[in-house]
């Protein structure tokens, strides 16, 4: 047994070092120590970590040592002896406080702890049962009961191919770079904003996240053109033809960003001579819908049956199957995106550095004050708060300070295991950064905060696929290190399902803690904001 000082634990309680495991029962007379560790039980049945206790019984000796996978790495417990305990202190259960996501002000339900030192693989083992940190408070919400459950979601980086909407933001940062051109318009689409709720008092403050997205104002491209003609041409024709040109009007069926119908597109006859497009003459079409027609046809002469690559056209355009897969048609992989070569008179150069927070490094101390500047003027103008809100212990504590024992194994990253900065560098100085963890399988977002000036960028879905590619970048020295995981996934509030666009992606059952694919899940979560996902009734309830 090892026993704290009577001023370790939080105000100046006589404490006790303890090792509980999982499996405790639910019967009320339960001892303290058996309260403890049904609470403590979310690591799992085979899982233990070292919890503070409030009353000093007698306790059995610490667990040390790196846990699971130590002999695969080929390093022995013993010599990481004095390091690896988890040393946490449990707050119980927090009912009816104000809910960001909602806005109800008694929905939110939740269980936390206060971490005082974490091992990478216990807290990776947490986030696999549903748990988040934010700084050194570790919570869950308790799903059945909060107005908004979150559901832990992550991303599979292998197989990720970034969609449209991506491609786009990963190319307005190339011409930005390579041109110094800025896009028109507002932020596309920007996840991991979130804002900080300080609703407990005393020795430590529980502060969740909310994430929250710019309102997506994503529209195809046709579309665009489509309304911006009509409202010219409503604009620039005379009131009096109006009448003898007009023959019918029709609404366009798919909404603006806004969520309202778009106005009526007109259709007119005829111009006079001179005047408005020929109707004689075939309309005028995009260069690209013109190679895809030659490129149709030249496949219907290569195929005249009909069968192009192993598909029936069956009476479907036969425009709509895919030629036969080459180099040239190839999509480009995330990498080959990110990383496209730039001219050598670039306007700008962007350089992203990863620096340890927990426990400082000195690359994090040298650039601490320029960091909490743009975190300060991040929360000022995006969250709208006061100037003397955002102060620098508020900084350290939600942001730099972190429970994880900073672990270098030899099998592991280079960088090893432990919370960072992702900082972005743009022209000498910084303009964003992510703030992630590195476990043992996964990199986990846990937040992140910009220069305002730089919100045309869209560094909120940039960030989040610079570090999809971080993660894929780590799994080819650490093969076991292969998922990307984003918070919480609540299907209950529009803001945040964003983050299902980030695919393949899966979502954590929460009863039986499995994953299971997205597109499994949406469907119940339409029906039901609670949901068991594991539709296997054997499966044991953990």
């Amino acid at each position: 047994m090892q026993r704290a000082g009577p001023n370790s634990g939080p105000g100046g309680r006589n404490t006790t070092l303890a090792k509980v495991s999982a499996g405790a029962g639910t019967r009320r007379d339960r001892s303290p120590e058996e309260a403890v560790e049904a609470r403590v039980g979310e690591l799992g049945r085979t899982r233990q970590a070292s919890v503070l206790l409030p009353s000093p019984p007698r306790a059995p000796a610490l667990r040390r040592g790196w846990p699971q996978g130590a002999e695969r790495r080929g390093r022995p417990w013993r010599t990481l002896e004095a390091a690896m305990a988890s040393v946490v202190e449990y707050k119980g259960l927090k009912a009816s406080y104000h809910c960001g996501y909602c806005g109800s002000e008694e929905g939110k339900v939740s269980c936390g702890m206060w971490a005082h030192s974490m091992t990478v693989q216990d807290y990776q083992d947490l986030i696999d049962r549903g748990w988040r940190r934010s700084g050194k408070y570790v919570y869950k919400p308790v799903m059945n009961q909060t107005c908004c459950p979150q559901y832990t979601i992550r991303c599979r980086p292998l197989q990720f191919q970034p969609s449209k909407s991506h491609k786009k933001v990963l190319k307005k940062m190339l011409k930005f770079l390579a041109k110094g051109e800025i896009s028109k318009g507002n932020c596309e689409d920007e996840p991991m904003e979130p804002t900080m709720d300080e609703s407990v008092a005393g020795d430590f403050a529980l502060i969740n996240k909310l994430d929250i997205q710019c309102d997506l104002k994503t529209l195809s491209d046709d579309l665009k053109e489509t309304f911006e003609s009509g409202e010219k041409k409503k604009g620039k024709s005379p009131k009096k033809e109006e009448p003898k040109e007009l023959i019918q009007s029709q609404h366009i069926e798919e909404k603006l960003g806004s969520g309202e119908p778009s106005h009526p597109v007109k259709v007119h006859m005829a111009p006079k001579p001179g005047k408005g497009a020929d109707l004689s003459k075939p309309p005028c079409r995009k260069a690209k819908e013109i190679r895809k027609e030659r490129k149709r046809l030249k496949l219907m002469q290569q195929n005249p049956a009909g069968e192009l690559e192993g598909f029936q056209a069956q009476g479907e355009p036969p425009s709509l199957f895919p030629p036969k897969a080459n180099k040239s048609n190839q999509p480009k992989s995330l990498e080959d995106l990110i990383f496209e070569s730039l001219p050598e008179n670039a306007s700008h150069k962007l350089e992203v550095r990863v620096v340890r927070s927990s426990p400082p490094s000195s690359q994090f101390k040298a650039t601490f004050q320029e960091s909490y500047q743009v975190y300060k003027r991040y929360q000022m103008v995006i969250h709208q708060d006061p100037p003397d809100k955002p102060t620098v212990s508020q900084f350290t504590r939600f942001l730099c300070s972190s429970p994880l024992e900073a672990e270098n194994p030899p099998h592991g990253p280079d960088c090893g295991y432990g919370s960072f900065h992702q900082q972005y560098w743009l022209d000498g100085r910084i303009i964003a950064v992510g703030v992630i963890d590195i476990l043992p399988y996964c990199v986990s977002s846990v937040y992140l905060y910009y220069d305002p000036d730089y919100s045309f960028l869209s560094l909120g879905v940039y960030s989040a696929l610079r570090e999809i590619g971080f993660t894929r970048q780590l799994h080819q020295k650490t093969s076991q290190l292969s998922y990307y995981y984003m918070g919480f996934y609540i299907h209950s509030c529009p803001k945040m399902k964003y983050k299902g666009q980030y695919r393949p992606s899966d979502l954590l059952c929460p009863e039986t803690y499995v994953w299971v694919p997205i597109e499994q899940c949406l469907s119940l979560l339409e029906n039901s904001k609670y949901c068991r996902f594991n539709q296997d009734p054997e499966a044991d309830l953990s």
